[in-house]
């Protein structure tokens, strides 16, 4: 059960046998009780004035005046003033006054008087009803004894109001606590969020090359580890200049988001897709050789842009490292680039003669989409 919906009571533990075995600390006693209750007659006829002049001494102290405020509130204060003092001398006190003692603490906690402040006012009640005992008692014997038990009274009701003063703390000290824990993983959080967005191609929602180098090279550990191979894929779209001259930049967005959903489409589980640059992507295939690669990634690459995307063509280069020797990150990734490059100009060239076939006066620099799209 949350300690919010707990009685104070239950919050601190406190039965009839702790209320027992506190007033047994302080020596408190039935008689006691006894001779507390003989004097309530005189506290009744006496409450008004003595109300009145506790008040009158702590609304001229500027501190307690500012936290009274209004009306209103004095006169809340000044009857639960007159029933505390009622309540002492009783002679019952039982978990009904304790619970009341509690309330105090906790209301004067929350409405910001501190403990040097309390512990003034109860010093001066105290005063107050000592001189009342020493006038009014029959003798000075028992006046002295009222007095005695008094004291332990007070040192009872003290200890309750401090004990909830400091657990009312405790509570927000622990309140702030989950707080700042509840802010650290929000922070932690949208901290992992912007990490995560900042790594990512906002357009095709593959890795970006800011990523590429640090996720290659654990995995070319992973893949050392186990002595197993891992390839680069390397894709460029051919033309892709022109894509965007004919279409427009949004048709060419499009193209790439289309080749970015089919990379990753193509790609098996623990394989890693990015988008390296404007029209250019690579997949990060490990214990994958390079004709697994050509083969598998390649073919089913190429049989989904034909499907998707028959229009356009791209040009791919292959590397593979290990498992006897390996390359680091970026010499992997300059290899697989340099092989892309190389099937890049052999589509431009097939390109280029078959343009020219085709109409021998066409420019030669003036290439077509590459019908080879496998390299």
């Amino acid at each position: 059960m949350q300690a919010a919906i707990k009685t104070l009571l239950e919050q601190m533990r406190i039965t009839d046998t702790a209320i027992s075995q506190r007033m047994e600390l302080l020596n408190f006693s039935t008689h006691d009780a006894e001779l507390l209750s003989s004097f309530a007659p005189v506290v009744a006829q006496n409450l008004d004035v003595l109300v009145d002049e506790f008040y009158r001494v702590q609304t001229s102290i500027p501190e307690i005046a500012l936290l009274i405020g209004d009306l209103d509130t004095f006169n809340r204060l000044q009857a639960a003033q007159r029933k505390y003092v009622i309540d002492l001398f009783a002679g019952i006190y039982d978990l009904e006054y304790v619970n009341n003692r509690l309330r105090i603490g906790l209301v004067h906690k929350r409405i910001g008087v501190e403990p040097k402040l309390y512990l003034s006012a109860t010093h001066l009640l105290k005063s107050q009803l000592n001189d009342l005992i020493s006038q009014h008692a029959p003798e000075p014997g028992t006046a002295n004894a009222i007095i005695a038990s008094l004291d332990k009274l007070f040192y009872f009701d003290v200890t309750l109001v401090v004990e909830t003063y400091i657990r009312s703390m405790l509570f927000e000290i622990d309140a702030e606590k989950q707080k700042s824990e509840q802010y650290a993983l929000h922070l932690e959080e949208r901290s992992r969020q912007l990490e995560h967005l900042s790594r990512k191609d906002p357009l095709t929602g593959l890795l970006n090359r800011r990523s590429m180098t640090g996720l290659l090279a654990r995995d070319l550990i992973t893949v050392q580890r186990e002595s197993r191979p891992l390839s680069v894929v390397y894709i460029d779209v051919n033309q892709f200049k022109r894509i965007n001259d004919k279409g427009g930049h949004k048709h060419g967005d499009e193209v790439l988001k289309i080749i970015g959903e089919i990379t990753l489409s193509t790609a098996r589980h623990g394989d890693t897709c990015f988008r390296v640059g404007g029209d250019e992507f690579c997949v990060v295939l490990p214990h994958c050789d390079e004709e697994a690669a050509i083969s598998g990634f390649c073919t089913r690459f190429r049989l989904k842009l034909l499907e998707r995307l028959p229009e356009v063509g791209v040009s791919i280069g292959v590397h593979t490292t290990g498992p006897e020797k390996y390359l680091t990150a970026p010499d992997l990734i300059e290899r697989a680039d340099t092989a892309m490059f190389a099937a890049k100009r052999e589509n431009t060239r097939l390109t280029a003669e078959r343009d020219a076939k085709a109409n021998p006066s066409y420019p030669s620099t003036m290439v077509r989409r590459a019908e080879d799209r496998s390299k």
